[in-house]
């Protein structure tokens, strides 16, 4: 018995006609998502894999100074190299200071150890006169830098074209003469203290933004719709803002002279001469951080709190159970999808948080983001910038991938 063949309006098997329009469909679906996929590859993934590589590259200085670092190869570290290895280096930084190319490497052995620019700046110019012979007296005759083996060691130190020294830095470690990890000097050791004083801001400013937020979303959610409207106008009033004004708002509210201190000294809670210091410290940290994150954990927990029905309290309370007790083992463990998701989102919004605690924060404000923000701009050591960057990445997937196996990732609800 044969099998008729079904053929679809334009004469082809009706198989081959749906295979076709499902192919077609894929193309246009693919189409339709390549500005993003493109997008993201460009602005995203391209940026963050650069930083990856900036953070360990070191193949500028071994490629400036091949000679020296073979030479090096033989040198135990316990004194000054001997000649071979000044000879090494004459040959390698001539080459640059004659062709006038040797301003990169002033400023990159000046990020491994301080000293290095001015040392190289001066030898720089003094090296076109060198002679053919006694170059470790000459080199050290030009500046003091090539009397010191820590700067030997710290060239030796950079012979690799990959390093992780800039990771060593970012928690004060740093590799010693026999390439061994070691801390480093106490007065040079504050990183690991950014890290933890990021730590605690992020975590104080989820807190406050928790207890402050949900009875703001509680309300939100319960109230009748025209005042919800009104109410969440002013929750979304501060999206309309620019982050610095807002900022510098803050900056006038807290300052000495400011609405905040003259309404504590009217009140009688301080007087003119000991008004409390708000600005350029952890206080005003805290209250501005705290007041702009705010909304980001208002509206997933609104968005939860708006789906519970209000049955389920007065079904608690018919049973027997107390207002509060209602809230506790019925309500309260409803939203705790947009605690999560709220929680989640300002925490990781805190710890790389930028311009609030650079203006308001002073000295004893300053986030590991600021220090970020120092190396990009001023001092330009891109290496050691980038490896705080993947740290501070790294740490932020580390907490997320802690909470998903506490909590679990898709109990996070934004609505």
């Amino acid at each position: 018995m044969s099998t008729k063949i079904i053929l679809s309006s334009d004469g082809l098997p009706l198989e081959k006609s749906l295979k076709k329009a499902e192919r077609k469909n894929k193309i246009r679906a693919l189409l339709l998502v390549a500005p993003l996929f493109f997008f993201i590859l460009i602005i995203f993934v391209f940026p963050l894999v650069d930083m990856l590589f900036k953070s360990v590259d070191n193949r500028m200085i071994t490629e400036m100074l091949p000679n020296t670092f073979t030479a090096l190869e033989k040198w135990d570290g316990k004194e000054l190299p001997g000649e071979d290895v000044y000879e090494a280096f004459y040959n390698d930084f001539y080459p640059l200071a004659k062709d006038k190319k040797s301003g990169k490497l002033f400023q990159r052995l000046n990020y491994e150890k301080s000293g290095f620019s001015s040392g190289l700046k001066k030898t720089n110019k003094l090296i076109l006169n060198f002679e053919k012979e006694n170059y470790k007296e000459q080199f050290i005759n030009a500046h003091e830098i090539w009397n010191n083996q820590d700067y030997w060691l710290a060239i030796k130190n950079s012979s690799s074209k990959w390093s992780y020294s800039k990771y060593l830095k970012g928690i004060d470690l740093e590799l010693d003469q026999q390439k061994k990890i070691v801390q480093v000097e106490e007065e040079k050791s504050i990183h690991v203290l950014l890290w933890l004083r990021t730590l605690k801001v992020a975590f104080w400013v989820t807190v406050c933004c928790f207890f402050l937020s949900y009875p703001i979303a509680y309300l939100l959610a319960t109230l009748p719709m025209k005042y919800s409207n009104i109410l969440m106008i002013c929750v979304l009033l501060p999206f309309w803002t620019s982050l610095l004004v807002r900022t510098s708002s803050w900056m006038i509210m807290l300052q000495q002279e400011g609405p905040i201190n003259n309404t504590l000294v009217w009140l009688g809670l301080f007087t003119n001469e000991n008004k409390p210091e708000l600005m350029h410290n952890m206080v005003g940290t805290f209250v501005t951080m705290s007041q702009i994150l705010l909304p980001f954990m208002v509206l997933p927990l609104y968005s939860v709190m708006k789906n519970i029905p209000s049955s389920l309290m007065k079904a608690g309370k018919s049973l027997g159970g107390t207002p509060f007790m209602s809230f506790m083992k019925i309500y309260f463990p409803l939203t705790i999808p947009g605690i999560g998701a709220g929680c989640l989102l300002v925490f990781i919004l805190a710890i790389g948080y930028y311009i609030t605690p650079a203006l308001v924060g002073g000295a004893s404000g300053t986030l590991i983001s600021n220090v970020i923000a120092y190396h990009m701009k001023y001092s330009l050591d891109w290496a050691f910038a980038s490896a705080l960057g993947t740290m501070l990445l790294v740490g932020v997937l580390t907490i997320y991938w802690i909470y998903h196996k506490l909590v679990g990732i898709d109990n996070i609800r934004l609505g």
